[in-house]
């Protein structure tokens, strides 16, 4: 199935103005135009609009996105595999420093505070928040 750029937006809940950005990345493609000269997406324009709204909620630039696409897209040599999983895990490794970093400025302040408000603030962190940040501090000992 194919999709004007409207439809596109409309099912994707973006504007047409940030397809028309996407594409001009390289993070979206054109499948098709259309005799009248519209541009025509595929379903998988759609998923990938998914996946980048997805990396942006996760605080990704840009960037960061376009190289999870490739990886995502990637089903040719695993040499170039390998190359985008090592690019990914470096990434990775800046950002679990970078909350590292985080986690140290926070940790003499929560500490601080009551044990009654750590509770609190306890409970609205996930589960799984919870144990990387554990992890972390434990790194940091």
């Amino acid at each position: 199935m194919l999709f004007k750029i409207g439809e596109l937006a409309q099912k994707a809940n973006v504007s047409k103005r940030t397809i028309d950005y996407y594409t001009q990345l390289g993070l979206l493609h054109v499948e098709t135009t259309s005799a009248s000269n519209y541009r025509l997406y595929s379903e998988k324009a759609l998923d990938d609009i998914r996946f980048i709204e997805s990396c942006k909620k996760l605080h990704l630039n840009l960037q960061e996105i376009k190289e999870r696409l490739e990886l995502k897209r990637l089903d040719k040599k695993s040499y170039e595999k390998h190359e985008t999983c090592l690019r990914l895990a470096e990434l990775l490794e800046t950002h679990m420093k970078q909350l590292e970093h985080e986690i140290n400025e926070l940790k003499p302040i929560f500490e601080q505070l009551s044990e009654d408000s750590q509770k609190k603030i306890s409970n609205h962190i996930n589960p799984q928040s919870k144990a990387l940040m554990q992890s972390i501090v434990l790194l940091l000992q």
